[in-house]
């Protein structure tokens, strides 16, 4: 088991994972889209290429190639102690988000009933076609994953530890700042939804619950988990 949980953390392991999830969202997107496949865009995702354009990088395949890219080189860079078993480690990892997603679920459903407790409704906006709810939310969890944990909170975590903060101290604050982020995102900008304290409140926790699968169980596992819970919400 010791070799496993290794396993799961180790880049070679995520990039393995990501690569069917990649292939499947941006094929689905494609396919389903079409001419105008851009609508059927997680927001995470379309920020990315929005900033990738920016830098002149505004080919259709540059955010998986970036996001799968880095993967790639940190696997190179530790490629001395990749897994011997991929293949086993792939199947837990799926088995593993599955599990997470289920609990964050359980979280949600328990949610609402105490807000109702409490005399605080939430509306739940209109959902789109289930085939593209569920392209939309395995874009999430491959993208707001690589935007908020990979990106922001390994980003925050190392100039953290760049000015000598202990981690101790470095990996809460980088912890919060980012599942804060990944709360607000969706509150900002044109399709951003209207500012609710108790919706803002769940998607913070979740950010933290996510960051803690990221650090404890991988990339890989984090991105399941994302997934996972946003396909159990949108189609149940």
């Amino acid at each position: 088991m010791g070799q496993y949980f290794h396993a799961t953390r180790h880049p070679w392991s995520s990039f393995l994972f990501l690569v069917p999830l990649v292939a499947v969202y941006e094929g689905g997107v494609v396919w389903l889209g079409g001419d105008r496949a851009d609508r059927l865009r997680n927001g995470a995702d379309a920020w990315f290429r929005w900033q990738l354009e920016t830098f002149g990088a505004g080919h259709a395949y540059a955010a998986p190639a970036v996001v799968l890219g880095l993967l790639l080189l940190s696997s190179w860079w530790r490629w001395s102690d990749r897994p011997a078993d991929p293949v086993t480690t792939w199947f837990g990892m799926a088995f593993e988000g599955a599990a997470f997603a289920a609990v964050l679920w359980q979280f949600g459903q328990n949610y609402g009933p105490i807000l109702d407790s409490l005399g605080v409704r939430l509306e739940v906006p209109a959902a789109p076609d289930r085939a593209a709810r569920v392209l939309t939310y395995l874009g999430a969890g491959i993208y707001e994953e690589a935007l908020f944990r990979l990106g922001l909170f390994g980003g925050l975590l190392l100039l953290l530890r760049v000015v000598f903060l202990p981690r101790v101290i470095g990996l809460p604050l980088a912890a919060l700042a980012a599942a804060v982020a990944f709360a607000a995102a969706h509150h900002i900008g044109p399709y951003g939804e209207a500012m609710n304290p108790y919706v803002f409140l769940f998607r913070a926790l979740a950010g933290l619950f996510l960051t803690a699968l990221y650090v404890g169980r991988g990339f890989g596992v984090a991105v399941a988990a994302h997934a996972g819970y946003d396909i159990l919400v949108g189609v149940t």
